[in-house]
């Protein structure tokens, strides 16, 4: 196998399990989420709120991901 594609094989598994972890964070908050505001609907707002902030963060490390796998793409 050639430099090249051992690269690029190594930043698709890169950004396959690191993406993995964001996705599953997501899927879980939004359970979570529906889960509580089922339970108590007149608690929505702060729910709601928690949720979308939480969801911004666990957002965040994805695109960090994607960032440091094109730095990778494109530097190394």
């Amino acid at each position: 196998m050639d430099p090249a594609s051992m690269k690029m094989l190594a930043i698709g598994l890169a950004v396959g399990l690191g993406m993995l972890g964001p996705g599953l964070a997501l899927g879980l908050i939004g359970f979570s989420a529906l889960q509580g505001i089922a339970r108590n609907p007149e608690a929505k707002g702060p729910i709601f709120t928690n949720m979308i902030l939480i969801a911004g963060l666990a957002e965040a490390v994805a695109i960090y991901v994607l960032i440091i796998a094109i730095l990778l793409a494109m530097i190394v």
